[in-house]
């Protein structure tokens, strides 16, 4: 014959020192997500693309670059044709610089690939040795006096596209960056 215990079965009652934990425990972890996505967007505002290009300008001596709402607009709209990822310049009529990354790609490290081309720029020959160099040479030119920028995710395989827009143009054949 089966044996039946003479006590009702326990049913699990938190108190309220569980209760306590489980709500920090989520705070921190809606703390936490929110301080990533902060993080993440805090690396691509108007400041990170323009904070150091302004540093590779005066460098070389040249007058720091605005931001341009136009020209953010420009490029937001360009940014949005490019959702495939391809690296292609929009041919408009201000000067471009693209860039393409994945993952966490940021605006900060868009402008520093850009900036990282200064080592191929001869001042001497005014010329690009072993390398590409114009990104580099748009973002220092002289007569540039305003800038817009935009990101964008691409469709596919967690690509990310960049592009930055400079009035006036710079890159003129024969003529030196500053």
């Amino acid at each position: 014959m089966p044996h039946f215990s003479q006590q009702p079965p326990q049913i699990y009652k938190p108190d309220k020192s569980s209760k306590m934990g489980f709500g920090k425990l989520f705070q921190a972890i809606c703390f936490i997500g929110f301080t990533l996505v902060q993080a993440s967007l805090a690396q691509n505002s108007y400041r990170d693309f323009l904070d150091g290009q302004n540093a590779a300008r005066a460098e070389v001596g040249v007058a720091p670059l605005t931001w341009n709402h136009t020209l953010q607009v420009y490029a937001k709209n360009y940014a949005n044709k490019r959702r495939d990822c391809n690296l292609e310049h929009s041919n408009g009529p201000y000067g471009e610089n693209i860039a393409q990354g994945w993952g966490t790609f940021s605006a900060v490290e868009a402008v520093k690939m850009w900036v990282d081309e200064k080592q191929f720029y001869d001042v001497k020959s005014n010329s690009c040795k072993g390398g590409e160099c114009l990104h580099y040479t748009q973002v220092v030119w002289r007569n540039t006096k305003s800038i817009g920028c935009a990101r964008v995710n691409c469709y596919k395989d967690g690509g990310i596209f960049m592009t930055c827009n400079y009035d006036p143009i710079g890159n003129y054949d024969g003529e030196r960056p500053f």
